[in-house]
């Protein structure tokens, strides 16, 4: 449990020139991916694109180098000093293992998807040569594993959007105080935002590229879990999306340490307490140590949830729900990868993936104690019924979350989408509708 892995500081003249070159880097490595990755108008909707002018290369490479720029920007006047940068926060850069384990989550699942489209698109064209002879080359193959690059990015910006959106809206009580805290780096994000917010930019991504829909999340769907697998490894390290208090004694509980306590990778403390401390730090409810049952009251053999880790300088025993969840992901994918060979239609792989992940999820959620990802306890609170909010309290197993509300939908079309599927893959030549050309 690495909360944070090592905390840079940029306090001398060279270390400061040292981020700039970086920065400035990075910038200019975009803004050549976007260069190198152009593609002309294609003549025909399905027919290959003629060859990108300069003026469309320099376009996207504009385009690119314009938000890394600004991404950039932001990034330096949080890590440098005002004297180094007009409104520098001085804050550093500290690498966070979530953060680390998330861009490998999604590099890695960018990567397979990839590699998975070039098999997708895979389209050998007979080549001719000089000798009268010639060569089966795949074009199309090469072309689309390009372009799930390309979808990276459509996704990445979607999914931060999407994950922030709904963090905010599940705790708008808290930031209906100060509005601008929205753009703050503080705060989360929710994965189920995250998939909402790159499902519509992969609408748009296909649109744009003119590929089937269907198609294309069948493909990419299962790195999704693969992705997720490693996240939620993150989350674990971070101790955010932690699960309830457990007896005394539980062969699976975890506790997550304080600032006291947290270190680094050097064996350094990191100054940075893990977010299930801080959320039990500050609650006032009471808990029996020996049976892990929650009280709004005191109770004889019952103690403050708030005194007991302020004493020990960890979180009580709670469960790894991170844990869960990450193994629960990896079979998915395994799952999915192995049924991709025995569909029958586009769009199977896609709504399997929906009901499967709607039950694991709504599982683990059923293990989950942090009250801030959002329940129907605190929606009613929010809204000022507390007198509702009271009926339904935070223990009971009918105060839902907002995932496991989305789960329900989330089934309800997988399962939808599945029937209506069958049925149309059934049905005589000639009766059902053109399927859209790939």
């Amino acid at each position: 449990m690495l909360p944070v892995l090592v905390h840079f500081t940029f306090t001398s003249l060279w270390s400061q020139l040292v981020l700039y070159a970086l920065a400035l880097g990075v910038v200019g490595y975009i803004a050549y991916n976007g260069w190198r990755g152009a593609e002309g108008t294609p003549k025909a909707p399905g027919e290959k694109p003629e060859p990108p002018t300069s003026s469309d290369r320099l376009q996207r490479a504009l385009g690119y180098g314009a938000f890394a720029a600004a991404l950039a920007w932001f990034g330096l006047r949080h890590a440098l000093p005002a004297s180094a940068i007009p409104g520098g926060k001085g804050e550093g850069i500290p690498i966070h293992t979530y953060g680390v384990l998330l861009a490998t989550g999604f590099m890695t699942a960018l990567t397979v998807a990839a590699r998975l489209a070039r098999d997708e698109w895979r389209k050998p064209t007979w080549v001719p040569d000089a000798q009268g002879g010639g060569v089966w080359v795949d074009t199309e193959g090469p072309r689309k594993q390009e372009a799930m690059m390309d979808f990276g990015f459509y996704a990445l910006v979607g999914g931060l959007v999407g994950s922030r959106v709904l963090f905010v809206i599940v705790n708008w009580k808290d930031y209906s105080r100060d509005w601008t805290q929205v753009f703050s780096l503080g705060g989360g994000l929710v994965f189920y935002g995250g998939l909402i917010g790159a499902t519509l930019a992969s609408l748009l991504f296909a649109k744009q590229h003119h590929m089937e829909f269907m198609r294309l999340a069948d493909l990419a769907i299962p790195t999704v879990s693969l992705g997720q697998c490693l996240g939620r490894l993150g989350c674990f390290s971070a101790g955010c999306c932690w699960g309830d208090v457990t007896h005394a004694g539980a062969r699976f509980a975890v506790h997550f340490p304080g600032a006291g306590l947290a270190k680094d990778i050097f064996g350094r403390l990191g100054g940075t307490s893990s977010l299930a401390f801080q959320s039990q730090a500050q609650d006032s409810r009471y808990v029996v140590e020996a049976t892990g049952e929650i009280l709004h009251h005191m109770a004889p053999g019952a103690v403050r949830i708030s005194d007991w880790v302020a004493q020990h300088g960890t979180t009580l025993p709670i469960y790894p729900t991170q844990i869960f969840e990450s193994v629960g992901q990896l079979v998915l994918f395994l799952a999915l990868l192995f049924a991709r060979r025995y569909r029958r239609f586009h769009g199977q792989i896609f709504a399997l993936w929906l009901m499967c992940y709607a039950v694991l999820r709504t599982t683990v959620e059923l293990f989950r104690g942090d009250t801030e990802r959002g329940t129907l306890h605190g929606l009613l609170e929010s809204l000022g019924a507390s007198r509702l909010a009271d009926s339904v309290p935070l223990e009971a197993w009918y105060n839902i979350s907002t995932s496991q509300f989305i789960s329900l939908c989330m089934f309800t079309f997988g399962a939808t989408l599945l029937y209506r599927r069958i049925r149309r893959a059934g049905e005589p030549a000639g009766v059902g509708p053109t399927p859209s050309p790939a």
